[in-house]
């Protein structure tokens, strides 16, 4: 690995991690606070929805996203995702403002702005070896699988492109994923897998073999 890239792994990440998250924050807070009072009335009382996901070599910490399901029906019954996501909850995914508050999570140093993106504790025994390098950086609030097709696409694809992340980790890469996350966003692209509200479970891959280095299953980097 080149010794630039070795330094902004080591220390110029957090700088651009902080140096961004900080203004994105204070930016965002006025939508932040508006979005929350109409979410708090959608969904009679909570906005904030929190869960454990794994960071930084498996270490749980707690993930802060905004409440765009509600929780159960109008008799106290849990329903499926495509029932408890409306109209309002669809826009804001799709606009990407549930993901605004782990803004905070960025600067407690528990998320980076880039890199794949944090799943659920359970998935940790279901990865094989090579899938579980994801786990070598910090999670992120976007990263490569994200801008090249984020739920549209499958799990095994998502490994694939998270664990090349992993290896080729860069201040040009990230700025690059950077920008064209802020694309892909505005075009609210593969917000959902298809046919999904939002996005399969993971059950584990059909073959622990698989090859995630190979390189030619990736889109060309330029």
């Amino acid at each position: 690995m080149p010794h630039s890239a070795d330094w902004y792994r080591r220390w110029g990440k957090r700088v651009l991690d902080v140096g961004l998250a900080f203004p994105l924050l204070l930016l965002a807070f006025p939508v932040l606070v508006v979005v929350a009072a109409l979410l708090a009335i959608q969904n009679r009382g909570p906005w904030l929805f929190r869960q454990l996901r794994p960071g930084l070599h498996g270490q749980l910490f707690t993930l802060y996203k905004l409440q765009t399901m509600t929780t159960q029906d109008a008799h106290g019954h849990l329903l499926p995702d495509a029932q408890r996501l409306p109209r309002l909850g669809r826009w804001i995914r799709a606009t990407s403002l549930d993901e605004l508050p782990q803004l905070w999570n960025v600067l407690r140093g528990e998320l980076s702005l880039v890199g794949p993106r944090p799943l659920l504790p359970e998935y940790l025994p279901l990865y094989s070896q090579a899938q579980a390098r994801r786990h070598l950086v910090l999670p992120g609030l976007t990263g490569w699988a994200q801008i090249n097709g984020r739920n549209a696409i499958s799990w095994e694809q998502k490994f694939l492109y998270d664990v090349w992340y992993v290896d080729h980790a860069s201040f040009g890469l990230d700025l690059r994923i950077l920008l064209r996350t802020a694309v892909r966003v505005l075009g609210a692209h593969g917000i959902t897998a298809p046919g999904q509200a939002t996005n399969d479970r993971f059950r584990g891959s059909s073959s622990h073999s698989t090859d995630l280095s190979a390189s030619h299953d990736l889109p060309p980097f330029s």
